[in-house]
């Protein structure tokens, strides 16, 4: 089944308006003839400058997170319809980062994506395990309740991006091979198409999202079963992000 490539750049905390909106502005012709989907998930409090900085050009604009409730006493958070009306069209929901730092649980990953697709975003939701848990076994089980707990209550799961990013990949410059990416994605769709239906599981576009880069995309994105990225380090250079984007070349 023909997936559209999705590459997402997540930008973390890093970059203030000014200089969200000179990397766009770098990175705008390095990706104008993409043949895949370029985003970038940029601070929230870079939303509004980015979002017009990248106005007429074929980059999408996403946050890197999303509160479940439309509006109310939560404090620093910012809703759905808070991120539309700046043009905002992906979320990044469940980031390791978030469960690590901030707490973050499969049950409000779950209330986030759903407030997500209540609203009219595409949530980017991220899975995966640790070095403990892959060392010991644990990699499925892991993804498994993942997948359970944080995809309950979805009528359309095509209408999700999952990134698979292995925990032990992230920022640490190891990389899952080509091969182990491959195959992990493949159970994570296999599991889909049990859970869901197997013509939903084979629409929706699972990312890798472990360290990707400029030197292993190309390897990365001819795997059958991996249709975009979730990049982090290499999204803050505007020449590695468009060598990335141009996996294909």
């Amino acid at each position: 089944m023909e997936r559209r490539p999705i590459i997402a750049g997540n930008w973390k905390m890093n970059n203030t308006a000014s200089e969200g909106v000179a990397l766009v502005e770098a990175l705008k012709p390095l990706v104008a003839d993409a043949n895949c989907e370029v985003v970038v998930c940029v601070p929230a409090i870079d939303i509004p400058a980015v979002s017009k900085a990248i106005a007429g050009s074929n980059i999408k604009l996403g946050a890197q997170n999303v509160h479940f409730a439309e509006k109310g006493a939560y404090t620093g958070e910012i809703s759905a319809n808070m991120l539309k009306e700046y043009g905002v069209e992906y979320v990044i929901i469940g980031h390791s980062e978030r469960r690590q730092y901030f707490g973050e649980t499969d049950e409000t990953v779950n209330r986030r994506t759903l407030a997500a697709l209540a609203a009219g975003l595409t949530p980017i939701v991220c899975i995966g395990e640790s070095l403990e848990e892959r060392e010991t076994g644990k990699t499925e089980e892991v993804l498994d309740r993942q997948i359970l707990e944080g995809f309950k209550g979805i009528d359309d799961i095509s209408k999700i991006v999952i990134a698979y990013e292995p925990i032990w990949a992230i920022g640490t410059g190891k990389t899952a091979t080509d091969e182990q990416a491959n195959e992990t994605i493949g159970y994570i769709r296999k599991k889909l198409a049990e859970v869901f239906c197997p013509v939903c599981a084979g629409k929706v576009r699972i990312q890798y999202g472990g360290s990707m880069n400029a030197k292993n995309a190309k390897g990365l994105m001819a795997q059958p079963e991996i249709d975009g990225g979730l990049i982090g380090g290499a999204s803050l250079k505007a020449p590695d992000f468009g060598v990335i984007v141009h996996f294909d070349r």
